[in-house]
């Protein structure tokens, strides 16, 4: 039993380890990020309603497309109640943009304000392209 435990831990962790794939100069690529404290997962959930395999980043060919993100994140209590434990939220971001190029990376930011996710899509220069077009939360 112990070796079955053992296999499966090895082999969940040698997935997250697996390399990133090559970029292709001829799609954009699209890293992410959590600047604000508190986010946790932040990951590819699907491209163009397609659930996708791997949740790292992603890579899109040029024109326009559908990215949802799976983000995690801690609400921190303020203290006034009774329950002073943090929280977790699960959300589900979509943003939409119309203008990827080819050979071009961009940064997605999962961001919380209490309660409330939001996502925002900016390009090499650091200009906000986009921002979440939906959200949709599990309590």
């Amino acid at each position: 039993m112990r070796r079955t435990l053992l296999f499966f831990a090895i082999s969940s962790l040698a997935a997250c380890m697996s390399p990133m794939p090559a970029v292709n100069p001829n799609m954009a690529w699209v890293d992410f990020a959590m600047p604000t404290p508190g986010g946790k997962v932040l990951m590819a959930e699907s491209l163009d309603n397609k659930t996708l395999n791997d949740g790292r980043f992603f890579q899109v060919t040029p024109g326009s497309h559908e990215l949802k993100v799976r983000f995690d994140f801690e609400v921190f209590s303020a203290g006034f109640g009774m329950d002073f434990d943090s929280p977790n939220r699960l959300c589900y971001l979509t943003v939409h943009y119309d203008h990827f190029e080819a050979g071009q990376r961009y940064l997605l930011e999962g961001r919380s304000l209490a309660f409330t996710p939001s996502a925002r899509l900016y390009n090499a220069k650091r200009e906000l392209l986009a921002e979440e077009s939906q959200t949709f939360c599990l309590p």
